[in-house]
């Protein structure tokens, strides 16, 4: 069986993981799932990084054993990534005796080949990185990666590691393997580090008890930096166990964040190189998460506990956490997160799109067919194409580590449904006798194309995935890409129906503006476009500057009293807008609540329309709204704007439309 095995970074554990720690973790446990549904025996390592000085410090001002605190504090973290359903295999501590075993391995490894010296260090050394700063590495004098904190200038003895013998063989390194370091941002920077020359660096801290002793000079403890890179071999029995350490090592890929590269690409590889060892195959370099464009640091206090986030949705909120990460942000690169944009994602992505295509389809399924869905022909031609180039677009793009294409590839086959279903409408061939095999047929072929999207979600996903393939009648457990991740033209389904995966999140305030302007009076009715939002009997009075129902009668035309000028129509700001989503109001028989795109974004709105349009009939269109138009509430529901709807006295509305529709969000004059 095909091998793959994978790290993150270790944590400091001087304070609680926040979302740029989680973004990591989410990310290598996507790759993870993905190797796992490819047929990889895959082993996925995380762990915690206990022989900080920082670490030290904190145990002792919460009057703690630094080991104790750190006890404490695994079960903080594991806590967090159990919440974020992380499937890691492994769970080292730089404190496990295994780990001991292998920094004393391979520290004697790399003193028998002499490149271990004894000597003295003097120059700047900041204490939040545990690192040791050459002037080139400061700006105005303070870190670069923690401007707050002033770098100390010390002098002691050290021992050093010959890390200036390895410029060249890391240069061949480069060389013989081009995509060691990825992204090419990442290894353009490297690349340039190391033909600029190389220093020694040190190994060990002298005068400190918390930390490794130096097996050749106890007086010492191994370096925490030193220390901690080696808990990759540790894991996998360096030093203690022969045969487990031949099955996993090297490692495949090593998941750190960019301001670490140095360390892993340099110093870690020089290090293996020295003990004669094999250097991991891949190493990938993700950006900063950061939350309205500052970087996500404990240190400058602009953190997010991934568990408040996950929580925001409920239950199953880490999925749309999962999510957003992997989706929004691309993988190597810096990622903002701003709670409003994570709002907005839920509700397109997840309540919109691919929730509201499960519960049409099951519900569709369960009016015509009684859930019961057996293929009657020959399937879509047109959707199967772009299911199989979804599925090689994949592959391609999560094999190369490109985690937001593979994403985004899902959900275009999710777009390419909605718009099969829009164009073959089974809720009109549902009335025509002759057509039972074609409705039949249709809704197989979406039930299908949801399957496959589902399994290519799954690693992104994977709670939620489950319950998708549940609802349309596949099995969910024991995925294999190479069965599963094809289209499938046969065998019965039976869909589930039930409530709605992500209900939407409703905004309280459609600006953060709302509750401080002054009312405004209601704009006047433009003649030529009546809008009509009949309510429901039931429903309270009709609000300010929203009509129950408006009529070309009532607008009396020719009388010149009646008629406004061209700048009062023009304070009346409509736009065209998709329908994405319809339901009934729940109590009202005639109100229908949409979800429409109208360009800049996704609005929530009321229409009274029920009475002439059955919900998924009106999916797919395009509509006139006011856009401008305060909203107000009807049946509870926040309408953030008005459908356009000709009403003739009696009769049912008829919406707005046209024949070659604009896209969303062009203005109507």
């Amino acid at each position: 069986m095909k091998r793959f095995f994978l790290t993150t970074a270790i944590d400091y554990v001087n304070s609680w993981p926040h979302l740029g720690t989680a973004y990591e973790k989410v990310c290598a446990d996507v790759i993870a799932r993905y190797k796992r549904l490819c047929g990889f025996d895959t082993r996925f390592l995380m762990g915690n990084d206990e022989h900080s000085q920082n670490v030290f410090k904190q145990a002792a001002e919460q009057g703690l054993d630094p080991l104790a605190y750190c006890d404490r504090m695994e079960t903080e973290f594991r806590k967090t990534w159990r919440r974020l359903d992380i499937s890691f295999d492994d769970f080292i501590r730089t404190t496990e005796p295994r780990h001991k075993t292998g920094v004393t391995d391979l520290t004697r490894r790399i003193y028998g080949a002499g490149d271990i010296y004894e000597g003295i260090y003097e120059g700047w050394y900041c204490v939040s990185c545990e690192e040791f700063k050459q002037e080139k590495d400061l700006v105005d004098g303070n870190c670069q990666l923690h401007p707050t904190i002033k770098p100390e200038w010390i002098r002691e003895k050290n021992h050093f590691f010959r890390l200036s013998k390895y410029q060249q063989p890391l240069l061949d390194h480069f060389a013989a393997h081009p995509h060691f370091l990825q992204p090419d941002i990442r290894r353009n920077e490297i690349l340039r580090l190391i033909e600029g020359g190389l220093t020694d660096i040190s190994v060990s801290r002298a005068g400190q008890s918390w930390g490794i002793p130096l097996p050749f000079d106890p007086s010492s403890v191994v370096y925490v930096w030193f220390d901690a890179l080696i808990n990759y071999a540790s894991a996998v029995g360096l030093g203690a166990d022969e045969e487990m350490f031949e099955r996993w090592w090297p490692a495949d890929l090593h998941v750190i964040g960019k301001d670490i590269t140095r360390f892993h690409t340099v110093i870690w590889p020089a290090m293996l190189m020295s003990a004669k060892l094999p250097l991991p195959r891949h190493v990938f370099g993700h950006g900063f998460m950061t939350m309205n464009g500052q970087r996500m640091s404990k240190s400058l206090g602009t953190v997010i506990d991934p568990i408040d986030a996950a929580d925001r949705f409920g239950p199953g909120g880490h999925d749309p956490l999962r999510l957003y990460l992997v989706k929004e942000i691309v993988f190597g690169s810096d990622g903002d997160f701003t709670w409003e944009r994570y709002d907005d994602r839920y509700n397109a992505d997840l309540a919109n799109n691919l929730g509201n295509l499960v519960s049409r389809v099951s519900a569709m399924a369960h009016r015509y067919r009684a859930g019961q869905l057996v293929p009657t022909g020959a399937g879509s031609d047109q959707l199967i194409r772009v299911a199989e180039q979804v599925v090689t677009d994949y592959r391609r793009a999560m094999d190369g580590f490109a985690l937001h294409d593979g994403a985004a590839a899902a959900y275009r086959l999710l777009d390419a449904t909605n718009e099969f279903i829009a164009a073959t409408s089974p809720w009109s061939l549902a009335k025509d006798p002759a057509a039972a095999d074609r409705v039949t047929q249709v809704l197989f072929d979406a039930a299908e194309a949801i399957r496959l999207a589902a399994v290519l979600l799954e690693p992104i996903m994977p709670g939620s995935s489950r319950e998708i393939l549940r609802r349309v009648g596949a099995a969910a457990d024991a995925l294999n890409f190479d069965r599963d991740g094809r289209w499938r033209s046969d065998g019965a389904r039976s869909l589930a129906q039930d409530g709605p995966l992500w209900p939407r999140k409703e905004q309280t305030t459609v600006s953060d503006d709302n509750h401080t302007k002054p009312a405004q009076p209601s704009p006047p009715a433009a003649p030529a476009l009546v809008p009509s939002v009949p309510l429901d009997p039931a429903a309270s009075a009709p609000p300010s500057g929203q009509a129950a129902s408006v009529t070309a009668a009532s607008a009396s035309p020719g009388a010149a009293a009646d008629r406004i000028t061209i700048d009062d129509f023009m304070k009346v700001e409509l736009r065209t807008g998709k329908v994405l989503a319809a339901e009934r109001v729940p109590k009202s028989n005639k109100l229908l609540k949409l979800q429409v795109d109208v360009g800049t974004e996704h609005r929530t709105l009321v229409a009274g329309i029920a009475d002439a349009y059955e919900p998924e009939t009106i999916v797919g269109k395009t509509v006139v709204i006011v856009f401008n138009l305060k909203p107000a509430k009807l049946m509870g529901v926040e309408s953030n704007g008005m459908v356009l709807a000709a009403s003739p006295d009696g009769g049912k509305p008829t919406l707005v439309g046209f024949d070659n529709p604009p896209p969303p969000g062009t203005r109507v004059r």
